[in-house]
């Protein structure tokens, strides 16, 4: 079967994606196959992007405080999970943090804001915040994640220097009242248009582990290839408790990695990025996942704790890969924490709070 998966690939650089058969078939592949189906999804990878991986920092600026219903998400209105919520930070906050994520190596910088979507006001607030982050880090890229957002929105934060516009589909079409009721598949797909229409780079990806099936997997790489998007954020779920699909373990580190690959494969030349949930589900095979995917997101995610960005930096170099925009030679400071080895499992996940998210690493002497 080996073979088989490298034709595959092969096919895929030829422009010819896999059929949803063929997607199937390696989803469904033994696991024995896994380390075959990564060779050939990373051939794809090094193909595109050599051996050069993008280091990205999330900034929650508003945290909670969502109408949405979103069944996964400790943020949204069905949530009972102890997160610290507040209200749109100001300026001078959002540029401490993006500061805190450039410290660590990060390329680009996600500032993301809770709710169904913003309203003009705090896109005029977020647009002068960027216009300060870009003035005092030039070199990089500010992606933005607002939720649903109106063509003027859009225009306008591409005009303050923002890059991108991240806005998940998560799911198939077919699973997706299954998750949220609160607005549809339609609505994201939009988004996303109204986005790409308006001259921001199209970030889109999805999040696994919430009882789809192998179908609704592969209805949503083959989606994500036909709208055409720049970057793919893979997530794998983290069942927070509080939040409805709290207690829901459904993976493994062979499955996420099939997950991966089939990202890869079906949308070959796209930046793929590992994102929420790795250390959880990929726990010590973290390092094969950049084997297939050229962009992670380090340190910490919305309301939960990730791994630490010395950790992920060095993971990083370990592979013999570059990060892409750092000096040759130029070195990170390494930071002690006790807390690096604690457990992963579902008692385990740490929430993130607003001071934690803001501190310099200088002055917290730890990133979690």
């Amino acid at each position: 079967m080996s073979n088989d998966w490298m034709r595959l690939a092969q096919r895929a650089l030829d422009g010819q994606p896999p059929s949803a058969d063929e997607s199937l078939a390696l989803l469904r592949a033994p696991d024995d196959e896994m380390p075959s189906i990564v060779a050939a999804a990373g051939m794809l990878r090094r193909r595109f992007f050599g051996n050069t991986v993008k280091v990205n920092f999330l900034v929650n600026i508003k945290s909670g405080i969502c109408p949405e219903d979103c069944h996964y998400c400790s943020q949204s209105k069905l949530s009972k999970a102890p997160i610290d919520k507040y209200s749109l930070l100001s300026g001078d906050d959002i540029l401490k943090a993006a500061l805190r994520g450039h410290e660590f190596g990060a390329r680009r910088v996600c500032i993301v804001a809770s709710g169904r979507g913003p309203s003009d006001a705090d896109v005029g607030h977020i647009a002068t915040a960027v216009r300060e982050v870009k003035s005092a880090l030039p070199d990089a890229e500010i992606c933005a994640c607002l939720g649903l957002l109106a063509t003027e929105q859009a225009a306008e934060l591409h005009d303050a220097g923002v890059f991108a516009y991240n806005h998940n589909l998560n799911t198939s079409e077919s699973f997706y009242g299954d998750i949220c009721s609160t607005h549809t598949y339609a609505d994201r797909v939009e988004t996303v248009g109204i986005a790409k229409e308006q001259g921001l780079s199209p970030c889109c990806g999805a999040l696994f582990g919430m009882g789809e099936s192998d179908e609704d997997i592969v209805e949503v790489a083959q989606e994500l290839r036909r709208i055409g998007v720049d970057s793919i954020p893979v997530n794998f779920l983290i069942p927070i408790q509080g939040t409805p699909l709290a207690g829901r373990w459904a993976l493994t580190p062979t499955r996420c990695l099939k997950i991966l690959s089939l990202m890869r494969i079906t949308n070959p030349d796209r930046e793929l990025r590992i994102a929420g949930g790795r250390e959880h589900h990929l726990r010590s095979l973290q390092a094969m996942g950049l084997l297939v995917a050229n962009s992670i997101f380090i340190g910490d995610y919305l309301t939960a704790k990730g791994q630490r960005p010395e950790d992920d930096i060095a993971m990083i170099r370990d592979l013999g890969f570059e990060i892409l925009g750092e000096a040759h030679g130029e070195t990170r400071p390494s930071v002690q924490d006790e807390s690096a080895g604690e457990s992963r499992k579902e008692a385990g996940i740490a929430l993130k709070s607003r001071d934690e998210r803001l501190s310099p690493a200088s002055e917290t002497g730890a990133t979690h």
